[in-house]
């Protein structure tokens, strides 16, 4: 009777310990894949777009009132409403940007950028919401996996925006730079994509939620982040370790260009010359000096527009 206690009392603690660990992991997947709404505040991100890199407000208005800056939108095959920004260049063109903004963001992040792309460069624009992002549905952040099959998606509508003679130069910063890269993985990608530029992405879901877990909360990996790994599949299907930039550069043959900044904390700078090893040529490396996460354009706008430039010069 005694030896049944124990018995029945480990099985309690063994049982205790799992919900416990599945009641953390629940709440870890909404705390990094639903973070609230700041990726859906437009007006904040114009706001904060505006305190970054003045003129930026006016820049919207001039386009918007002259019927440039433009919505458009397609339904991806589960249903989800997806929205992007489009807009031409001043002149007649083929080079095509498609933007892809970072981790809670929505397109308004990337306007600077396209406002580079199309003043300084004389490209189209082409800015999608990634899912639960902006003005686009979605139940929650997809990391850049998921999101690589919309950008694919995006892909499409281009010769209908641009015309069929268009090709694309697919740029991405922090999270969005991640989609970039597993998009360049795809097999299936269409010729008018000509090359990539990563701005600080991560090597994989699970090296950066590792870093994450680790720095803001003092925890191993083990076992949380397994189980909320596994948790994502269940709910989401998909995983953290599945979700690799880092696999899928290994795969990718066009040009790609890797920016990162040389004080980002957050992404860490080591993962670029992790990425920019793996990558088969044509390839490019820039570490911005003194900048930290998603700031090399900011504070290098000169040199990181000419760097672009001249990368992308080849091969548009």
């Amino acid at each position: 009777m005694k030896q049944k206690k124990i018995l029945l009392l480990a099985g309690s603690i063994v049982a205790a310990l799992l919900l416990a660990v599945l009641a953390a992991s629940w709440y870890m997947l909404d705390y990094a894949l639903r973070p609230g709404d700041r990726g859906h505040d437009e007006e904040a991100a114009w706001r904060g777009t505006d305190a970054l890199f003045p003129g930026m407000t006016a820049w919207r208005d001039s386009l918007t009132r002259a019927g440039i800056l433009r919505d458009t939108t397609l339904t991806a095959p589960d249903g989800t409403a997806l929205h992007a920004y489009y807009a031409r260049a001043a002149r007649p063109t083929r080079r095509t940007a498609l933007l892809v903004h970072g981790y809670t963001d929505n397109a308004v992040r990337m306007m600077p950028l396209g406002r580079m792309y199309r003043r300084d460069f004389g490209y189209n624009l082409l800015l999608p919401d990634l899912r639960y992002a902006g003005r686009s549905g979605g139940t929650h952040i997809q990391m850049g996996w998921l999101d690589r099959l919309d950008v694919r998606r995006w892909l499409d509508v281009v010769p209908a925006l641009f015309g069929d003679s268009a090709t694309v130069v697919v740029h991405g910063i922090s999270m969005g730079a991640a989609t970039a890269m597993m998009l360049s993985g795809e097999a299936d990608l269409p010729p008018a994509v000509r090359a990539f530029v990563e701005d600080c992405g991560y090597t994989s879901v699970w090296d950066q939620f590792r870093k994450e877990l680790r720095g803001r909360f003092g925890l191993p990996p083990f076992p949380l982040l397994y189980s909320a790994s596994w948790l994502c599949g269940v709910r989401y299907g998909w995983d953290f370790r599945e979700a690799s930039a880092l696999e899928a550069v290994r795969r990718c043959r066009r040009p790609m260009l890797f920016v990162h900044g040389a004080a980002d904390d957050y992404v860490p700078t080591s993962m670029v010359r992790v990425l920019y090893a793996a990558k088969p040529a044509p390839k490019a490396l820039w570490v911005a000096p003194g900048s930290a996460h998603a700031m090399s354009y900011h504070d290098h706008p000169e040199e990181y527009a000419r760097r672009v430039a001249q990368f992308l010069a080849p091969w548009m």
